[in-house]
C-alpha cells in the first residue's frame, strides 16, 4: 500500500480504494488509535461538501471510530474552513473533512484537522497510515453500531465571519453576485451576505449531489464573469466545492486571483498595522509580479512549496498573518490557520471599504508576466532527471528562460498529473518550450 495522504489530505474515486468501506472504517479507528493517549475521550467533528458519496463515507468513517470507543458528530454539509474553526471552541479532539475539494463529484476525499484547526502533521499522517497498514491490526470486527449525532454550527461559524467586517464597512449598495460553485458555501453564503446587508445574488447554489463544480465556482469562472458584467454588479466571487479558496472577478469581467487578493489585502494590513513580520508566504506557483509588487511595497516575499499545509507551516514558523496560493487560498492567521473562502471574500470587501477604490484598481497594481500551466497525467512518479531525453528538454527550457522567467515542474500531490508552469516574457515563446516538455514526458516517461 502506498501513501494515503498527499498535500491535501486522502484523495480518490469514490468507492475505489483508498475510498473503499473497508478502508474507510480502518481509517476510523487508526485515527482514534492515533490520537488516544490514557484514557480521555476522543471526539470527533464531521462535515461534509454536497456529492453524492458523502454521506455514505461519513457513516463508514463513522463505524472505524465508534469501534474503538470514540464518538464523532456530523455538522453536515458545511466548508471546510468552518471545521476547522469549530473543532477547537467546541472542545472536539479533532476534525474531519468529506471533499474532493475543486475536483468532479466522482471524486472524494478526507482531510483531517487536529484539536488546534491546524491540518494533521505528516508525522500523524504517516502514523495514521501505518495502522491503517497493519494486517494485523483488528480495528472493526465485529462492530455494527453506528449512531451519528447530528448538529448545526451554522450560526458559530457566521458569527465569526462576522467579526471581519467592522459596520461601516457593510454597504447595502455593492451589489455582488456570489458562485457557490453547487458546493459546501452554499448552505452558508447567501445568509452571510445577506446578514451583512450586501445586495448579493447568488448562483451555483442548487446541489444535487452531483452537480459540485460543474461548470461553476472557482475553477469554471466564465459564468460569474458573464453574469457580473450584463447585471452591473460591482464584483463576483466563486468559491471551489469545499469552500476553502475563492478568486474574483471584478466589474469589467477580469479574473482576480489569488496573487492579486494577496497583493492589495497585505498593503491593506500593512496600512493598519496588521501585516505581522512584514512579509507574506506565496508558493513557487505565485507570479513573479507578486514579489515584484510586495517588495515595492516594502513587503517581503518568503517562497514554500505548493499546498496550504507549507504556507502555514511558513507563517508559523516566522509568525507572520497573510500567505496563500495564486489558485485562491489564503490564509488570514488572525481569523483561522487554514484557507477560508468567505474569510477572504470579507477581507477583499473591507480593503475596498477602506481604501474608496474598485476592485479591478487594487488589482491593477499587480503587473504579472505571463504564465503557462500545462498538465499531463502520469501512471507513475519518476525522476526526471534520471531520463536522459526530459533532462536535456528542461536544461535546454531553463537556458532560454535564464533570467527573464521562472520554469517550475512538479508532480501534483492530489492527482496522477505532471504540472508544468513557465513564466516569462513572450508567452508564445513559453506556450511552445512548455509543448517541448509535455511532448518529452509523453514520450519518455510514458514508456519507462
Amino acid at each position: 500500500m502506498g501513501r494515503l495522504f498527499g498535500t491535501d489530505g486522502i484523495r480518490g474515486k469514490a468507492g475505489q480504494y483508498p475510498l473503499d468501506a473497508p478502508t474507510i472504517r480502518r481509517l476510523g479507528a487508526a485515527l482514534v488509535r492515533a490520537l488516544r493517549h490514557g484514557d480521555e475521550g476522543i471526539r470527533f467533528l464531521a462535515g461534509r461538501d454536497t456529492r453524492e458519496s458523502g454521506s455514505w463515507i461519513e457513516r463508514e468513517l463513522a463505524v472505524g471510530i465508534q469501534s474503538q470507543g470514540a464518538e464523532l458528530t456530523s455538522a453536515g454539509v458545511m466548508p471546510t474552513p468552518a471545521i476547522a474553526y469549530l473543532t477547537p471552541p467546541m472542545g472536539y479532539t479533532a476534525g474531519v473533512v468529506i471533499s474532493a475539494s475543486h475536483n468532479p463529484f466522482e471524486d472524494n476525499g478526507i482531510k483531517v484537522f487536529s484539536g488546534t484547526g491546524e491540518k494533521f502533521t505528516e508525522r500523524l499522517e504517516e502514523q495514521v497510515e501505518s495502522i491503517v497498514a497493519d494486517p494485523d491490526v483488528d480495528v472493526v470486527s465485529g462492530f455494527s453500531r453506528t449512531v451519528v449525532e447530528q448538529v448545526d454550527y451554522r450560526s458559530e461559524y457566521l458569527s465569526h465571519l462576522f467579526r471581519i467586517l467592522q459596520p461601516d464597512d457593510r454597504n447595502r449598495s455593492v451589489r455582488i453576485v456570489v458562485d457557490c460553485a453547487n458546493g459546501a458555501t452554499a448552505t452558508v453564503a447567501p445568509r452571510l451576505f445577506g446578514e451583512l446587508g450586501f445586495d448579493a445574488r447568488c448562483i451555483g447554489c442548487e446541489p444535487d449531489g452531483r452537480n459540485i463544480n460543474l461548470r461553476s465556482g472557482s475553477t469554471a469562472p466564465n459564468l460569474l464573469a458573464r453574469t457580473v458584467v450584463e447585471g452591473e454588479y460591482r464584483l463576483g466571487i466563486a468559491y471551489d466545492g469545499d469552500g476553502d479558496r475563492a478568486i474574483f472577478v471584478d466589474a469589467s469581467g477580469h479574473l482576480v486571483d489569488g496573487d492579486a487578493v494577496m497583493l492589495m489585502c497585505a498593503k491593506q494590513m500593512k496600512a493598519e498595522g496588521r501585516l505581522k513580520g512584514n512579509a507574506v508566504v506565496a508558493t513557487v506557483m505565485s507570479n513573479i509580479g507578486l514579489e515584484n509588487a510586495l517588495r515595492e511595497a516594502g513587503i517581503d516575499t518568503v517562497r514554500c512549496s505548493v499546498g496550504d499545509k507549507y504556507v502555514l507551516e511558513e507563517m508559523v514558523k516566522r509568525g507572520l498573518s497573510l500567505g496563500g496560493e495564486q489558485s485562491g487560498h489564503v490564509i488570514f492567521s488572525e481569523y483561522l490557520f487554514t484557507g477560508d473562502g468567505m474569510a477572504t471574500s470579507l477581507n477583499v470587501l473591507r480593503t475596498m471599504a477602506a481604501t474608496g477604490r474598485e476592485l479591478g484598481d487594487l488589482a491593477s497594481e499587480l503587473t504579472t508576466y505571463p504564465q503557462v500551466l500545462l498538465n499531463v497525467r502520469v501512471e507513475r512518479r519518476v525522476d526526471l532527471k534520471t531520463i536522459p531525453e526530459v533532462a536535456a528538454v528542461l536544461a535546454s527550457v531553463e537556458s532560454r528562460l535564464a533570467g527573464n522567467g521562472r520554469l517550475l515542474v512538479r508532480y501534483s500531490g492530489t492527482e496522477p498529473l505532471l504540472r508544468v508552469m513557465l513564466e516569462g516574457r513572450d508567452e508564445g515563446e513559453i506556450q511552445r518550450w512548455g509543448r517541448e516538455i509535455i511532448d518529452a514526458v509523453k514520450e519518455h516517461v510514458r514508456s519507462q
